[in-house]
């Protein structure tokens, strides 16, 4: 029996308000607090995309160094500060690697696969400041969906054994995960080497073409045509497998250009198409575009010749830093704000552009702009000139 009547019992206070999106948790019904795997092959990817093909291998390359190399600045208050401790956890974020190595590897890995991980890892409690960062392997890396749909946590798994990365007592998850868009999948990015799949493929196969050209004596395939009325046309068993022997011993490279002695009725006719019947060069330049346009690389930045889109390579340079390595770059940068931001309130990471050299020309005429705008303040100068945060 309660010991107070109702009405003098006093009411329970209202729920607050929780805002979230209704379509969201129909993402999760089937997979609330099961990992989703990866819906591709990373292994193949990285094997057959950026291990065996040099373009895709260079594109990710120069744009994941080229993104590394981008200094980042940390602002408390609206001041830079440069003796901040996040600061020094952007420097130095592991003892095995430096910031830009640890940024090389995520940015790396966000071109192969789509999707890049960082790892915190704190003192003590987990609760606690973040000391260390980590870049996570992406075919290691499974989302656990929570019921809202948003991740609840990230389980990485090595040879069977497998840790779950979840949130702490305050909410706040100790993984980054930074995807590519992917208008086909809720929790994983699309990689470019996906969208240049046909494209390496078709140069990878010219390559495997131009090595069998090698192989063969550096010569296209033909026919030896037998004449001899008197045999009835036909090689004797003990013949034909001493041509045979005799064609084995002349092939590879070391035997290009020697001749073969024909005798008993032998002729050689050549029957392949050329290579400049198979326009062999030109599908394989064409291939190599399509793969540099996947990444946002100017052909004329690879040496593949026949593209005059920029008029010389130093435009073509400006183009590569100014929309894809910066635009990846502040990216990053933002999105290291959203989440150590929230172990450092009020602090900001940003990209420190006008330490780039790539840029040094773009920075010059914007001085040279403001310099000339006599009707602006020198504070509305700065503030123009990106001076002040």
């Amino acid at each position: 029996m309660p010991l107070l009547p109702r009405w003098f019992r006093p009411a329970r206070a209202a729920a607050p308000e929780t805002k979230a999106s209704r379509a969201a948790a129909l993402v999760a019904l089937t997979a609330a607090g099961r990992p989703v795997w990866t819906p591709r092959d990373y292994e193949s990817l990285a094997r057959e995309g950026f291990a065996k093909n040099p373009v895709a291998y260079r594109c990710v390359r120069m744009i994941a160094e080229a993104a590394a190399s981008v200094p980042l600045a940390v602002f408390s208050g609206g001041r830079r500060a440069d003796d901040h401790p996040l600061r020094r956890l952007i420097d130095r974020p592991n003892p095995e690697q430096g910031g830009p190595d640890l940024m090389e590897a995520f940015f790396g890995a966000l071109q192969v696969s789509g999707n890049g991980y960082l790892e915190a890892a704190g003192e003590g409690q987990s609760a606690g400041p973040v000391s260390e960062l980590y870049a996570l392997r992406p075919d290691r890396m499974k989302v656990i969906p929570g019921r809202q749909g948003w991740p609840e946590g990230y389980e990485y798994g090595v040879a069977g054994r497998s840790v779950r990365l979840v949130r702490d007592a305050d909410g706040w998850l100790p993984v980054l995960h930074l995807k590519l868009f992917n208008p086909a999948d809720d929790y994983y990015g699309a990689s470019p080497l996906e969208a240049a799949a046909f494209a390496i493929d078709v140069h990878n196969a010219s390559g495997a073409w131009n090595k069998a050209l090698l192989d063969n004596s550096a010569r296209p395939s033909g026919a030896l045509v037998y004449s001899n009325p008197e045999a009835g046309d036909r090689l004797s068993e003990a013949q034909f497998e001493t041509l045979k022997a005799e064609l084995e011993a002349r092939a590879g490279p070391a035997a290009a250009g020697r001749p073969l002695l024909l005798e008993g009725g032998l002729d050689w006719r050549p029957m392949s198409l050329s290579p400049h019947d198979m326009d062999f060069i030109a599908g394989k330049h064409a291939a190599a575009r399509e793969i540099a346009l996947a990444f946002g690389v100017p052909p004329q930045l690879l040496g593949i010749p026949g593209d005059n889109t920029y008029a010389n390579f130093r435009e073509a340079n400006g183009a590569f830093w100014r929309h894809t390595v910066v635009p990846l770059a502040e990216r990053a940068a933002r999105a290291l704000t959203g989440w150590l931001g929230a172990k450092h309130p009020g602090t900001k990471i940003a990209c420190d552009l006008d330490a780039v050299p790539a840029l040094s020309a773009e920075r010059d005429a914007l001085w040279a702009r403001l310099d000339a705008a006599s009707f602006l303040t020198a504070e509305e100068r700065r503030r123009a000139a990106g001076l002040e945060h």
